[in-house]
């Protein structure tokens, strides 16, 4: 988020408008639900863990424990716990 100055991107007379409910203070204007990106979706994170956590799912089921799978992901034996029991 980069900060914009408001005479720059408002008309006068919306600039005017605004002004009289708020004036030199920091206004969030959130984007429009069509603009929204949900978590991840520009980054790929959601993805990658999405793989990951379908490999623990999968060596789980080949027989590695629950041990073993959280010292090769370095994640902690409750989260290996809630990847493998989640319910879909």
């Amino acid at each position: 988020m980069k900060y914009v100055k408001a005479s720059q991107v408002f008309p006068e007379s919306l600039l005017y408008e605004i002004q009289k409910y708020i004036q030199g203070e920091l206004v969030y204007i959130p984007k429009t639900s069509a603009n929204y990106k949900k978590w991840g979706e520009d980054t790929g994170i959601k993805h990658m863990l999405a793989q990951r956590n379908k490999n623990i799912m999968n060596e789980f089921q080949t027989g590695i424990s629950i041990i073993q799978l959280s010292e090769t992901y370095s994640l902690s034996e409750d989260t290996i716990k809630k990847i493998i029991y989640v319910k879909k």
